[in-house]
């Protein structure tokens, strides 16, 4: 099973909130703000697969990911509401499309369920060339992948996944460039997931844009899409407590609609 942390000392009978982070991430991303969302419910984060704690798999597509969250939440009462941002929040919503009784309410954090033409590889393959025998300190690593990645804000989250004792990455950079297009494409259905979904989305991101309406509409009928000012696609990093009051009001709004 995926490697699961546990937040907050709500009881066992609890629905949980299980949060899904995107590509490159890892549940330590999400640490600050599921102890905060933890203070009205229990909140469970993982390592996705090819991520961080969890075990690393030749294949990483949607039905992978999806049965990997399937098992978390049989394991943690048998449904949960789940939020998903990036790649996690495709992952999430392939879980509510095929699972859909794992799932009681849905949140996408800034992607549509569609196929995206831009591509991650050059940051996976910043990291694949990068020289661990040469790197003595994250510094050392910063300063090298610096060339590929100038964003500082960009290093430093992938550098968050760099074991600099083990001179080792905790990701499976092999397995996702294998499927990476995979990753950036979203599975054709007819199946729709009719429980409360929100879309949450960057002011400023051009992550789901109109054009990707329709699609939105059609798989989730009962969705709403909320903006955050200012915010880009990392707008869970950019504008944390803006992220946590739309999430918190938007649990509390649609409590009734829970199943």
């Amino acid at each position: 099973m995926l490697a699961t942390t546990t937040h907050g000392d709500a009881p066992d009978s609890v629905r949980p909130l299980l949060i899904v982070h995107g590509l490159f991430g890892s549940a330590r991303n999400w640490g600050v703000i599921a102890r905060n969302l933890a203070k009205h419910r229990r909140v469970l984060t993982v390592d996705m697969r090819n991520h961080g704690a969890s075990d690393w798999k030749e294949s990483h597509t949607y039905a992978d990911m999806a049965g990997d969250l399937a098992e978390v939440i049989d394991a943690h009462g048998g449904t949960a509401d789940v939020l998903g941002h990036s790649m996690g929040g495709k992952a999430a919503m392939w879980l509510a499309l095929t699972r859909p009784e794992t799932v009681a309410r849905l949140i996408v954090a800034d992607i549509a369920p569609v196929a995206y033409t831009h591509t991650q590889m050059k940051y996976l393959q910043a990291m694949k060339a990068l020289d661990l025998d040469g790197i003595t300190s994250r510094s050392d690593a910063d300063r090298a992948l610096r060339p590929e990645v100038p964003e500082l804000a960009i290093r430093a989250f992938l550098l968050q996944s760099l074991d600099v004792a083990e001179k080792r990455w905790r990701l499976n950079l092999d397995a996702l460039e294998r499927d990476m297009a995979a990753i950036m494409d979203f599975p054709e259905t007819e199946a729709t997931f009719d429980k409360p979904t929100l879309f949450l989305a960057g002011g400023t991101s051009d992550y789901v844009r109109p054009d990707h309406r329709p699609a939105m509409r059609r798989l989730f009928p009962n969705h709403r899409l909320v903006k955050i000012p200012g915010a880009n696609h990392w707008l869970h990093a950019e504008k944390p407590r803006d992220f946590e009051a739309a999430v918190n009001a938007w649990l509390d709004a649609t409590a009734d609609q829970a199943s």
